[in-house]
């Protein structure tokens, strides 16, 4: 990204996301790899008067702690990190990775061993403001099958910082999302329709949240919790997903009184049935998302981007967002995204909400 583009993307952040005051601390974390974007936020977050809190990721940290950490770094979570997510006032994490595939061959048992363990650091950071975003590199540019240069230019698409005034952009979406809302505010139960998937899901009195960049950037969805017993059908997701760098793809799950009775995945399936045994609440739905930015038309393999493609849902295997109504608890949330451009509909109450991935009007 070119130098105006870092300080634009950089002012984004620390003003419309995070709306950084004077006086608070603020968190970043990425990788060296976002260099010159943390720059841009240092500058950024020290204009608002405010105080930038570093954290720079070394290539190769997380498979070495993997590699290294004792029992007590896998199953416990050290007062150091608790005390800092509760004395921090927001949190900014940017995905910059240097490898796609840095995690593979990690024993996912490991994985949800310490997620499990960070859920009081989750949990605290969350009550505060936060955002997640992207910082575009080779390797994430190769996982989406696109030149670094291509990869830059669609993030600034999909970030809005393409437009004129990005602020006002995020806007007008914010405006669009506020009658969706309204319209699926009534409705009881959603029906998702495509090949392989006839799936439905009560939401009644669940609340729904219009993310319009401030929690993710980009972003461009709506979201509830659905109850947590209520999903039953099938459903095929047809977008490929990466989680930990584990390629995974083709996933078949279905659903009764809530829960996943049945699973399989054409790609990465070890990794989904290990998913599924993390907790309690894996098997359950925690999130029912609604992609509407049509900036970002094509999966890239990363989750920021890709459950927001307009045209979409997603839905989230575990941890509910306490803000929907939702209660379902689990050290797990794995978006999966089924793409309704090519033949799919989803209804609300018998009535069509979007069809082949293009909302119906009123």
């Amino acid at each position: 990204m070119t130098e105006l583009d870092r300080r634009a993307f950089a002012d984004l952040l620390a003003g419309y996301c995070l709306d950084v005051r004077a006086g608070q601390q603020v968190l970043i974390r990425s990788t060296a790899l976002a260099a010159p974007l943390l720059l841009e936020l240092q500058r950024a977050v020290l204009e608002r008067d405010a105080w930038p809190h570093l954290r720079v990721e070394l290539p190769g940290q997380g498979r070495g702690f993997y590699e290294h950490a004792r029992d007590r770094h896998l199953d416990d979570v050290s007062d150091f990190a608790l005390t800092e997510a509760k004395r921090i006032d927001a949190s900014l994490g940017i995905t910059a990775t240097g490898d796609v595939r840095e995690l593979v061959g990690v024993d996912p048992a490991k994985i949800a061993r310490l997620a499990r363990a960070r859920r009081p650091v989750r949990e605290a950071t969350m009550k505060k403001r936060w955002c997640s975003t992207l910082w575009p590199t080779e390797a994430l540019a190769g996982q989406a099958g696109m030149s670094l240069p291509a990869f830059e230019a669609f993030v600034r698409g999909a970030l809005f910082l393409d437009r004129p005034d990005p602020v006002a952009a995020w806007g007008g979406l914010r405006a669009f999302q506020d009658d969706l809302i309204a319209r699926l505010a009534q409705a009881r139960e959603l029906r998702i329709e495509a090949d392989g998937t006839d799936l439905t899901l009560d939401v009644a009195g669940r609340t729904w949240v219009n993310s319009d960049g401030k929690r993710n950037m980009p972003s461009g969805e709506v979201f509830t919790g659905p109850h947590e017993r209520s999903a039953r059908g099938r459903i095929r997701f047809t977008v490929r997903s990466a989680p930990e760098g584990v390629d995974v793809d083709g996933v078949e799950l279905e659903f009764r009184d809530g829960e996943v009775v049945g699973a399989r995945a054409d790609t990465g399936d070890e990794y989904l049935q290990r998913a599924l045994e993390t907790d309690g609440g894996a098997r359950y739905l925690g999130e029912l998302g609604i992609g509407t930015n049509f900036g970002i038309d094509r999966p890239t393999g990363t989750i920021l981007f890709d459950e927001k493609i307009g045209g979409t849902v997603h839905l989230a295997l575990g941890r509910s967002y306490p803000e929907t109504g939702g209660k379902n608890a689990s050290a797990l949330h794995w978006d999966l995204i089924c793409d309704l451009r090519a033949g799919g509909r989803l209804t609300a109450d018998g009535e069509v909400l979007m069809q082949d991935g293009r909302f119906a009007r009123p």
